[in-house]
């Protein structure tokens, strides 16, 4: 398996929950170093040699076919690609500059579709997997975040095509978490409660239930392909 910004927060609890049912695991990380050696430490004194790390910048030309060629070198093949690394940061219209447009574009919308292309032999030879980490503001734009909304409607278009274009062999479907985990920013408080009120069962969710649906997606949903299962609290509804 192969997921990328696999180091920390969401990332991290889905690798987690799929190693723990089996998978090995290469983690893919930009900037987060330590994270990413202390997490395949830990992988690898419960199972040797389940986990590896690889250092790339996602937007560059050659770090889909690297980051493939990586995981199949460690492990010899390649059942799982997970594109969960993202980009998240406001972009009030007015004042949207293009390299905010290509990082946001790049991170949440290029990456997944590069890597997609770059991985589908080896996902085909196995009848293989891959999961979108999309977002619920695919369909409800947020406020002040219209880049980053209009990528992950990108990417939410892309796991309906890629499902049409690698089946019957690969399956693509997607998650789009809520409320899961605050920015690292920070938010104030009242906004919390307010997005908090809006979901129908009035608190937020952890990465744990994303990880659970990624675990779902990989062991028993063979018949699944195309879809978008939103990990919400029903905020979307």
């Amino acid at each position: 398996m192969l997921i990328t910004g696999g180091a920390r927060r969401v990332g991290a609890q889905i690798a987690r929950t799929l190693h723990s049912a089996g998978a090995n695991i290469l983690i893919h990380y930009r900037s987060s170093a330590g994270a990413a050696i202390a997490l395949a430490d830990d992988f690898n004194r419960l199972r040797p040699r389940s986990a590896a790390i690889h250092c790339a910048e996602l937007l560059t030309a050659q770090a889909p076919e690297q980051l493939v060629a990586a995981t199949l070198m460690e492990f010899g093949r390649l059942d799982i690609l997970i594109n969960n690394a993202s980009s998240f940061y406001a972009t009030p219209v007015g004042q949207i500059t293009l390299p905010q447009w290509d990082d946001l574009m790049g991170t949440n919308l290029q990456a997944p579709l590069f890597l997609s292309q770059a991985a589908a032999p080896s996902l085909r030879a196995r009848r293989g997997l891959i999961i979108n980490m999309i977002d619920i503001h695919e369909l409800r734009p947020l406020k002040a975040h219209p880049v980053y909304s209009t990528a992950k409607a990108g990417l939410a278009m892309l796991t309906r095509a890629l499902a049409r274009e690698l089946g019957p062999e690969i399956r693509v479907n997607g998650i789009a978490p809520g409320p899961v985990l605050w920015p690292e920013g920070g938010m104030d408080d009242d906004l919390k409660r307010e997005i908090v009120d809006k979901t129908a069962l009035k608190r937020h969710g952890t990465p744990e239930d994303v990880a659970r649906t990624a675990l779902f997606l990989a062991q028993d949903a063979p018949y699944l392909t195309g879809q978008i299962i939103a990990v919400d609290g029903g905020r979307s509804i």
